[in-house]
């Protein structure tokens, strides 16, 4: 279940549609233009919420008429083929029902194109959040010739708000900077799903905690990031790295020692996830305090934060856990005299900002942090007060220049959360890449996963907070993909400055994890097979 906020009004067009609500799949055929325009719109029942009474009622009638001639027209199909009587009544009728019908259309034709838009704008929303990006591709092509169609036919104002909503989605579906090739040269839709051997398996002799993921609140409050509707790259990907790739019964059934029915396969949960797009601050609060509320015994609230930093402003003698800053949340833009007040004394802390101190009531029960911030290093200052499994995961604040042009396709180290190996291809410079070779690296990338996790339950000086999130298997993609990332940013020629490395509260080991001689020589090997061998650090820990 997938559930965001409502939020006031943000710099999006208002055309594109909301991620609360259910939307129904439209038939793949095309149907007649009135038939298709909105009665499957009006069945979606989330759809309604969004629809004026006034427009509501346009659509309504329409199905009403559309549904009256469907019939009378069948029942002349019925009727015998004698007695004139019967023919001329029924058919005057139905002749009255069309006619109203095609005078209906002609008065409202606009209203009925625009609900059809939209209803293509909001079901592209919902094959993304299912990652069927090639039905995505192809609604996009649909949608791009309805507008043409509409703003050819109609000469109306919106024209531009709907190319607008066109190209946030081309730009949204042309996010990733690599792309998997067939052989004829056709784009490979790859999964970023937690695939049944996606996580690394505990091997007997791994002590590990038995926390499970229940709830995620992914945050996303970027400035000048790639976006359709309320959904960030980000966003999205995060949402992506937290869902199972559903599970092929028939494949599983087929396996050695899965005839009997008491070993069926069961069917088990993705974690319960809300998506907030620029949420102020008490609406942040709001579902992070029903979240803690609703969470279930041993079970773990993950909160994911992508925004722009909030840097503390004048100078503290105090280093407490609102004097570091942290990152920002939305502001209503109706409390000027508030701001102003705020500005002209440097003294009092930005209210509009979710501070690492705003988290601590939080950390009564397990919590997975993680902060992709130019600020991130903030929530580096925690204090765990009340002995509950505390991680958090911390992005770069800063990234070396050549990279810095691509940051409104999305974070680097998001990226390399959702989907490690692209983000490894991307910073070796790489662009495309033939399928083969590609999964040929995918099955290197779980042999170093199964390496990273033997670091980290076979280190002596490891928190204990690491281990107690490790028997989830979310949460142990994450570890592992999180030492990946900041062990191939070290080793990397480019990345030369501490803020450009990932941090985490607590500390890891640095020797027996990011450092680790063993993790650097995997690294090495990837990038030969890949032949950029030549950006990486042979000698890694001699060139620090």
């Amino acid at each position: 279940m997938v559930r965001g906020a409502r939020q006031p009004q943000q710099p999006r067009s208002r055309l594109a549609p909301r991620l609360t609500g259910t939307v129904e799949k439209p038939p793949r055929k095309r149907r007649s233009r009135t038939e298709f325009a909105l009665k499957e719109i009006m069945s979606s029942g989330g759809a309604e919420d969004d629809i004026p009474q006034g427009e509501r009622k346009t659509v309504t009638d329409f199905c009403y008429l559309l549904d009256k001639s469907k019939q009378l027209f069948n029942g002349l199909r019925d009727l015998p083929q004698y007695g004139q009587k019967q023919w001329q009544s029924y058919f005057g009728r139905t002749f009255d029902v069309y006619t109203k019908l095609w005078k209906f259309q002609q008065q409202h034709r606009p209203e009925l194109v625009v609900k059809k838009l939209r209803y293509y704008a909001r079901f592209i929303v919902v094959c993304l959040l299912l990652n069927k990006m090639d039905v995505v591709k192809d609604l996009v092509k649909e949608l791009s010739d309805e507008i043409e169609d509409y703003t050819h036919r109609f000469n109306t104002e919106d024209q531009v708000e709907w190319n607008l909503v066109l190209q946030e989605v081309a730009a949204f579906i042309e996010a990733d900077p690599v792309m998997v090739l067939n052989d004829d040269n056709t784009i490979v839709i790859t999964s970023n799903r937690l695939a049944e051997t996606g996580a690394p398996l505990l091997e007997q002799g791994m002590i590990v905690g038995q926390l499970s993921l229940a709830d995620a609140l992914i945050i996303g409050n970027c400035n000048n990031q790639v976006k359709f509707s309320e959904l960030t790259v980000d966003m999205f990907r995060m949402l992506q790295a937290l869902e199972r790739e559903p599970m092929n019964l028939a494949s599983q059934m087929n396996k050695p020692g899965m005839q009997e029915s008491a070993d069926k396969p069961t069917r088990r949960e993705n974690p319960h996830k809300y998506l907030l797009y620029k949420p102020t601050f008490s609406q942040l609060y709001t579902f992070l305090a029903a979240s803690f509320k609703e969470l279930p015994a041993n079970s773990v609230l993950l909160i994911y934060l992508s925004a722009t930093g909030v840097f503390p402003t004048g100078r503290s003698d105090s280093e407490g856990p609102y004097d570091f800053g942290g990152v920002l949340t939305n502001s209503n833009r109706d409390i000027i005299n508030g701001d102003a007040i705020h500005k002209r004394n440097q003294s009092h802390k930005e209210m509009h900002c979710l501070h690492p101190g705003d988290l601590y009531p939080f950390t009564r029960k397990p919590l997975f942090i993680i902060v992709d911030s130019s600020n991130s290093v903030a929530y580096k200052n925690f204090t765990n007060l009340f002995g509950q499994p505390l991680v958090c995961l911390l992005s770069p604040t800063a990234y070396p220049k050549a990279l810095q042009d691509q940051s409104q396709r999305g974070s680097l180290f998001t990226l390399f959360l959702n989907n490690p190996l692209m983000a490894f291809l991307f910073v070796s410079g790489l662009s495309s890449m033939r399928r083969g070779l590609w999964e040929k690296c995918q099955e290197y990338l779980r042999k170093i996963n199964r390496d990273i996790a033997q670091l980290l339950t076979h280190s002596r000086s490891i928190d204990q907070a690491f281990l107690q999130f490790f028997g989830d298997e979310f949460l142990r993609l994450l570890l592992t993909r999180f030492i990946f990332c900041s062990a191939t940013m070290r080793m990397h020629k480019i990345f030369r400055e501490t803020r450009n490395y990932p941090e985490s509260y607590p500390q890891l080991p640095r020797d027996e994890t990011v450092e680790n001689p063993h993790l650097q020589k995997h690294i090495l090997e990837l990038a030969s097979i890949l032949d950029v061998r030549n950006v990486f650090f042979e000698n890694t820990i001699d060139d620090y």
